[in-house]
């Protein structure tokens, strides 16, 4: 049945459409806002297939024809890998949507958002995030939302819903915010350095200001939904799970007393094998039964340990940070290096300078852009002790690595400033907890190794969330197995000033106010002080560039002129790039930044260009090269591209009769500027030249 509802959200129109397109789907719908329009889909097999988890799927697909333009990729279409913007918004979408779907449902399902229409003021993922909500809502398919999302700006203290792309130009903040009628479940994006308590309230904000999206999705449910599949709940063998638990108990004790993440590993590998040693092999149909069962048993026995005896993993309080060590310049060759231990997290993060030329550039939907900062975060297996192949960065890398970026943005130099490319590597070397956060602290101190004037240090924490009935425990600088175990992963990065990013995904129904609030307050205290052991290490950028950077110089010339550094065909320039191996960049306004691999480089490519761009001073003495001779006088060259007269009256303090009698062609003199006329001629004098005792 056809059905089209709307509601206004941040001051426009916000329509859902049903029932027109892509009917052959379990539930599909249009979304639309301005001339901004996506079309979201959703399907699942019928069948269960009992893979042990949700097989989700969630593809946001952006066409270039949504804006009225051809793809710039040979083949002039959208194939390969999805750009960073869709794998981005991918992650957007499933993260609060995965935990809504109800335990023991494990059909094959995937939901496709098409942008069909993009305008440029309305960035379509938000109504991408909503859409995958509504039609997941008025399918068959098991989930129990719905969830709605909107954006948030903060504009001359003021906070804006869902701003156009030219409000976020003008905001501090770019958050996006996804919850449920009574909780949020998920926030991502940067906030420049805002305080924690108007963090927080921007995220309220937003949760207010879904509500009429969430009511709109439930009339539509109400009004078009199907029916919803039934899901039979996993069926639980109590015998089996009693006599399970009876078994471990011991053992999983000494596993949880083991803070080493390897050994404690080790140690429940070992238990497994001791609980199937001493199960009746009659009690269970495979060993996959068990070990399910024994795995639920050490998630409900370390998280009870948690909240009943406030016991840690490895035996922190709460609120305690890991032991850290900070090492800076540790590769030799690298502009700027970090080494960032944290526990058993190590990353490795290395920084790069280069010219304008080494920008991203990154074609969209809104338009091309080009960065001048990027950061890039690798997640080798052997960082965790496995074996797997490599396929280049996954949707995961994507994503943390681009949380990283958001939180040091705000801090990095303006160009005008600092004229670099910048560009950051981590290389994760061990992994036992938030991985991306010793990234952005390695990245902070790669950065000021690298004489890179950032305007503070930036730091980051991970927050966990373990929610038994009403007790709640926040802990800090949580461990993987506390992440896997716990109900809620909060990555907050920023300065001593305020945060600058952060991401929050939750296992649960959702967090409430209060919750929030003392995990941004005790992520703080987490913040300042992984800090200062940062600062131990490098507390300030150092005052130059690092020698094996490009040296960066740049001059001021004539615009006439640039057409003499270029050459004919670009001939000139290419030679210099050569010769000096030195990239140059030329603007339109004369002027001219030379990026060379050194000091010695630079300085004789500036010298070089000075010299074919140097324009002739009245006054000034050259030695010039005699060009062409003619009965009233010379021609001279007195800097590459420029000649001169010298009149035959000019030449000597004497009567001359012949040019030829004091000069000949390819000779050098001595000659000074007497006179540029405004036709820019110039007169010289080599008689004025003897006169001043230059020969």
């Amino acid at each position: 049945m056809y059905k089209k509802i709307e509601t206004e959200i941040g001051g426009r129109t916000m329509s859902f459409e049903t029932g027109k397109l892509a009917k052959q789907t379990s539930g599909s719908v249009v979304v639309s806002s301005g001339d901004t329009m996506v079309l979201v889909t959703a399907v699942a097999e019928k069948k269960s297939k009992n893979m042990g988890f949700l097989p989700l799927t969630i593809e946001y697909q952006e066409r270039m024809y949504a804006a009225g333009r051809i793809p710039g990729s040979y083949f002039r279409r959208e194939i390969g890998r999805p750009s960073e913007k869709e794998v981005l918004t991918c992650r957007l979408i499933d993260r609060p949507l995965r935990p809504l779907f109800p335990k023991g449902y494990m059909s094959e399902t995937q939901v496709i958002i098409t942008v069909f229409s993009a305008d440029q003021e309305i960035d379509p993922d938000v109504l991408a995030m909503n859409g995958a909500s509504t039609a997941l809502a008025i399918s068959d398919i098991p989930w129990n939302g719905p969830i709605a999302a909107a954006r948030v700006a903060y504009i001359d203290g003021k906070y804006v819903l869902n701003p156009t792309r030219s409000q976020l130009e003008k905001s501090v903040m770019n958050l996006v915010v996804a919850g449920t009628e009574s909780a949020v479940v998920m926030v991502e994006g940067r906030t420049g350095e805002l305080s924690e308590d108007e963090v927080l309230e921007a995220i309220f904000f937003a949760h207010e200001g879904i509500q009429p999206l969430i009511q709109m999705q439930n009339t539509l449910r109400e009004e078009v939904g199907k029916p919803k599949r039934e899901v039979v709940p996993p069926e639980i063998d109590e015998d089996l799970k009693t006599k399970v638990e009876e078994v471990a108990a011991s053992g999983m004790a000494e596993v949880a007393d083991i803070a080493d993440k390897m050994e404690r590993a080790d140690r429940y590998d070992l238990l497994k094998q001791e609980v199937l040693e001493q199960l009746d092999e009659e009690l269970y149909e495979t060993e996959g039964d068990v070990f399910d069962l024994l795995s639920a048993y050490k998630k409900s026995f370390m998280r009870g340990r948690i909240v009943n005896e406030g016991k840690r993993l490895d035996g922190r309080s709460f609120d305690e940070v890991r032991p850290i060590a900070c090492e800076v310049g540790v590769l030799p060759r690298a502009h700027g290096s970090a080494l960032f231990t944290r526990g058993e997290t190590q990353a490795m993060v290395i920084g790069t300078l280069g010219s304008e030329r080494d920008e991203q550039h990154l074609e969209g939907l809104g338009g091309d852009v080009y960065r001048r900062f990027m950061l890039h975060y690798n997640f080798p297996p052997f960082c965790v002790g496995e074996v797997r192949f490599m396929r280049g960065p996954s949707r995961r890398d994507i994503g943390h690595g681009t949380l990283a970026r958001r939180g040091l943005e705000g801090v990095l130099p303006a160009p005008e400033d600092f004229p670099y490319t910048m560009r950051v590597v981590s290389e994760v070397l061990e992994s036992n907890g938030s991985s991306s956060m010793a990234t952005v602290c390695g990245a902070s101190l790669a950065l000021m190794d690298a004489g890179v004037p950032i305007k503070a240090p930036v730091s980051g924490v991970a927050m966990g969330l373990i929610k038994e009935d009403d007790k709640v425990v926040v802990l800090t600088d949580i461990l993987g197995d506390e992440d896997h175990l716990g109900d809620m992963d909060f990555k907050v990065v920023g300065t001593r000033e305020g945060i600058s990013a952060l991401q929050m995904d939750i296992k649960i129904d959702g967090v409430d106010r209060e919750v929030m609030g003392t995990a941004l307050a005790q992520a703080k205290d987490g913040r300042l002080h992984i800090l200062g052991k940062m600062e131990e290490a490098l507390g300030i950028p150092r005052e130059d560039v690092s020698e094996h950077a490009p040296k960066y110089v740049t001059i001021k010339i004539h615009p006439d002129k640039i057409r003499d550094i270029i050459g004919p065909g670009g001939k000139i320039i290419r030679e210099m790039t050569a010769e000096y191996d030195s990239k140059i960049d030329v603007e339109d306004d004369g002027t001219i930044k030379i990026f060379s691999k050194d000091n010695e480089s630079a300085a004789a490519l500036l010298a070089h260009i000075e010299e074919i761009t140097a324009m002739p001073e009245v006054g000034k003495i050259y030695n010039g090269l005699v060009r062409t001779i003619k009965d009233f006088g010379a021609f001279v060259q007195i800097l590459p591209g420029t000649d001169g007269m010298v009149h035959i009256s000019e030449l000597a303090n004497h009567r001359v009769n012949k040019v030829t009698d004091i000069l000949k062609e390819g000779d050098h003199v001595k000659v000074k500027v007497i006179e540029v006329d405004s036709r820019g001629r110039i007169r010289l004098s080599r008689k004025a030249a003897l006169e001043e005792g230059e020969e």
